[in-house]
């Protein structure tokens, strides 16, 4: 096992195993999911040498897969030089236990939800999303403190350091010794979530004066890598960080834009979704994900090009459901068109949003459709007034300008007639006004 301050200067040799269940039919299939996990553990930093997977009607009561497949990967283990066991799914303390017993030291077991945390670790670069990963990195740990934690303690502090190429740990609390404490591990866990909850009070305030303004908020939502960061980009030119892989970004951005009619909007990037996301990385993100929750509108963008797209959308559509996203309009974005080989996804049965637009984000593609999609969907959600404003309220009749849609104007005598379209939030503002 590594010591408290081992470091690796190769990708850990990882062999990665997945279990379906017959009982239990999957959203993804057993080798669709392997090769997501794949992609995560490239993602980590890790060299994956093979798979395997078992189909059983239960999972093994003391070792998750059958005590003949442990067997068969053990001796894979010690033919190919293994390091690092991977597993699909995230396994119980009992069973993570029993497993470290029968592959012995030389090798380390990790499952996805350690994985997916460890990525999170990475790629938290601001205060928020270091402190949220740290609260699901320790929640995940409290139940399993055993020796496999060891690993851990490579690297102190947050923020996604690592030596060298290899050694996923969950990176971000850091650790001085090999045990810990579990009242010590208790208390920072509360610290952590005190902590939240001042950002969560944070963000509300913000909110509120959002709210006040009556600028829209468009929150993007999608499977990871389904590309909303290149999405928000090209949509507002904000500077964000793009790559082509999983959890390329994990904090929320926020950016203001124009809608072509000269209403100002606010553009929301969240983070991305995926299959089999821990649950402790969703109470612990309560606070950004709550931004979904206060949208107008939610642009669902997905990878019109991946294979499993379809897939995606409704894991994306469950976890929105597990937080209680309220049902809010939806614009489904087909993102990637350049990448598209034929026609557009048969959904089977499947109810997706009634607007749909299809677009290349990379490629500026598409964009203006988007656009005229979103003017459109904000609009019908929007009341129709026809009012007398004085002349002294120029202020006002501006912000009409800025935040409704302003259909028709006469300048009377002694008034300016609108007639507009304006949000529910701006409604109670307009009330003041003689309705003609």
């Amino acid at each position: 096992m590594a010591d408290l301050h081992e470091t690796y200067t190769l990708p850990e040799r990882t062999y990665l195993v997945g279990l379906e269940l017959y009982s239990k039919p999957a959203m993804l299939s057993i080798e669709d999911s392997l090769d997501e996990l794949a992609l995560l553990a490239e993602t980590a930093g890790l060299a994956v040498i093979g798979q395997t997977y078992q189909r059983l009607h239960a999972v093994d009561s003391a070792t998750y897969i059958g005590a003949g497949k442990v067997e068969e990967i053990k001796a894979l283990v010690q033919a190919h030089n293994v390091q690092l066991i991977l597993f699909d799914d995230e396994l119980s303390p009992r069973h993570q236990r029993e497993l470290e017993k029968r592959f012995g030291d030389s090798v380390r077991v990790l499952d996805r939800s350690a994985l997916i945390l460890d990525i999170f670790a990475q790629h938290a670069r601001t205060h928020e999303g270091a402190l949220q990963v740290e609260l699901a990195q320790y929640e995940y740990r409290l139940p399993r403190l055993t020796r496999q934690w060891t690993h851990l303690a490579r690297q102190g502090g947050g923020g996604g350091a690592r030596g060298g190429n290899g050694g996923v740990g969950l990176r971000g609390p850091g650790e001085t010794q090999l045990e810990v404490d579990r009242r010590e591990i208790s208390a920072r866990i509360s610290k952590l979530k005190r902590d939240l909850e001042a950002v969560r009070t944070h963000r509300e305030t913000h909110r509120r004066k959002r709210r006040n303004s009556g600028v829209p908020l468009v929150a993007l939502v999608g499977y990871t890598n389904a590309g909303k960061s290149t999405l928000l980009k090209a949509l507002t030119g904000a500077d964000t960080y793009i790559a082509n892989q999983l959890f390329a970004t994990l904090d929320p951005l926020t950016r203001k834009a124009t809608l072509p009619s000269g209403r100002q909007v606010l553009f929301s990037d969240t983070v991305g979704f995926i299959h089999k996301l821990p649950t402790t990385l969703i109470a612990a993100f309560r606070a950004t994900l709550e931004e979904i929750s206060e949208a107008d509108l939610l642009l669902h963008v997905v990878d019109v090009s991946h294979p499993n797209v379809l897939e995606h959308i409704e894991t994306v559509e469950k976890t929105l459901a597990e937080i209680n996203v309220p049902k809010v309009r939806r614009v489904l974005v087909w993102n990637k068109a350049d990448l598209l080989q034929g026609d557009l996804p048969n959904p089977q049965g499947m109810t997706l949003p009634k607007v749909q637009v299809l677009v290349s984000a990379m490629k500026h593609e598409g964009l203006e459709d988007l656009l005229e999609a979103l003017e459109t969907t904000l609009k019908d959600a929007m009341y129709s007034i026809r009012l007398k404003i004085p002349y002294a309220e120029g202020e006002f009749v501006s912000m009409l300008y800025n935040l409704g849609v302003v259909e028709q104007r006469e300048d009377t005598v002694d008034g300016i007639c609108i007639t507009a379209r304006v949000s529910e939030i701006l409604y109670p503002e307009v009330v003041r006004f003689q309705q003609i």
